[in-house]
């Protein structure tokens, strides 16, 4: 399954079981078919029914899963407590770098490693009144390239949490609303979803590298959204774009 047959198979569905299955679907066709998704903070209490209690869904291994919980590994596993820190996505073997790791939050991810998770990345997900959610792949294959696949699961995981905030929250997803974007906005959208920047998308439509900032910037507003990936999926999702 392709990106444009999840979000069509996505906008469809009004079951978060079968949202996730398609994730799973989506992603393992990249080679990373294990996939785990939950908020991070809650503005309220919000569980999801349909599929595991706490707003977590998971396909990782069942052993890991278990010493994970026994270990209460989530206090002191640092893809979960450095994901906040970070606007983009990053690569598990990543964080080091990025981050001055203690030993504890090293031996989680080399253990994770241990236990079948050889290459993961991560997409913090970002929502109003300070509401993170994380997406996390991993591939059980010592050749996976996660490096590689970061754009196409960037978009994957946003599409994915835009759909299921309409699933299992309609009235505080905004998606009864109607966003009214100018032709401009939806024009520097479009480019943006080709990949293209800001100063290309200005050569493109004649105009300023400014003034595309400056459209894209009212678009995310109006759309309610934090980053250009987190509009394009909700303007896509809505038809907008």
């Amino acid at each position: 399954m392709d990106l444009f047959n999840f979000i069509e198979c996505a906008k469809a569905t009004h079951s978060i079981k079968v949202l996730f299955d398609l994730l799973v679907s989506c992603a393992s066709e990249k080679g990373f078919s294990e996939v785990a998704y939950g908020a991070l903070t809650f503005a309220e209490a919000c569980g999801l029914p349909e599929y595991l209690p706490s707003g977590v869904t998971v396909t990782f291994p069942s052993d890991w899963c278990g010493r994970y919980v026994e270990r209460k590994y989530r206090v002191i596993d640092p893809v979960v407590r450095r994901a906040p820190t970070l606007s983009r996505p990053f690569l598990w073997d990543q964080l080091a770098k990025k981050c001055q790791l203690q030993p504890s939050e090293q031996r989680v991810l080399a253990e994770a490693k241990e236990a079948g998770l050889k290459h993961g990345m991560s997409v913090p997900l970002y929502g109003p009144l300070g509401q993170v959610a994380l997406a996390s792949f991993a591939s059980p294959f010592d050749d996976a390239d996660p490096q590689c696949q970061m754009s196409h699961l960037n978009v994957l995981a946003w599409h994915f949490h835009i759909a299921l905030a309409e699933i299992s929250r309609p009235s505080a997803s905004g998606s009864n609303c109607e966003v009214a974007l100018s032709e401009r906005e939806k024009d520097c959208l479009r480019w943006v979803g080709e990949g293209k920047s800001s100063w290309e998308i200005g050569k493109i439509l004649e105009v300023s590298e400014n003034t595309v900032n400056f459209h894209l910037k009212n678009a995310i507003r109006k759309l309610g959204t934090s980053n250009r990936t987190h509009g394009i999926a909700k303007a896509i999702r809505q038809n907008l774009i």
